[in-house]
């Protein structure tokens, strides 16, 4: 299946193409427009000419910082963002032998997988939760157990990245995050 979370045709094709783009991906997507973050792992396959975790991992921190902050930029925050992205790719090398979906295929179960996610640089639970969700719903990588360790992310609807194949499951997906944001803060006491 050929993702279009990017809304960028050679940046979703990037990101079918490469586990560890995709995992990059969702290491981005924070603080960041959805199709923005997802954007980054394309970019950095241009100025790298690789998206393989091992030469992410071996690059000079100091070259690939600035690699991330060539305009445009892989984020808005590129400095730590490149950091984050050099540790993922680090730990993706030193534990899965720069085989990123080794890191969900090998999951015994989903408490498994979820215990994996939140293991990574970067990765909350919830976070994890919405990538274990991701994989489900357009990988198909199903581990048994999964819908209860994500909750609500697995259920039908446009609740995250999940659940965006197209450029109108997008915006329904970010007037969702709209609603709960508006709704969290209607339900915040006032001092």
């Amino acid at each position: 299946m050929a993702f279009q979370i990017a809304q960028d045709p050679a940046a979703d094709q990037v990101l079918t193409d490469s586990s560890f783009a995709l995992l990059a991906g969702m290491a981005l997507d924070q603080q960041y427009p959805m199709e923005h973050a997802f954007r980054g792992p394309a970019k950095i396959l241009e100025r790298l000419g690789s998206i393989d975790p091992r030469d992410i991992a071996a690059a000079d921190p100091e070259a690939f910082a600035a690699l991330c902050a060539t305009t445009p930029a892989v984020h808005r925050f590129p400095g730590s963002m490149a950091g984050k992205l050099q540790a993922l790719a680090q730990l993706i090398v030193d534990e899965y032998d720069g085989d990123t979906a080794r890191l969900w295929n090998e999951a015994a179960d989903g408490k498994d997988l979820l215990k994996r996610m939140t293991a990574l640089p970067g990765f909350g639970k919830q976070k994890a939760q919405i990538f274990v969700a991701l994989l489900a719903k357009q990988v198909g990588v199903r581990p048994a157990g999964w819908e209860t360790v994500v909750g609500d992310y697995a259920l039908d609807g446009y609740r995250s990245v999940a659940d965006v194949v197209d450029g109108d499951s997008l915006l329904k997906v970010r007037a969702y995050k709209q609603e709960k944001k508006a709704a969290a803060k209607t339900a915040a006491p006032t001092a």
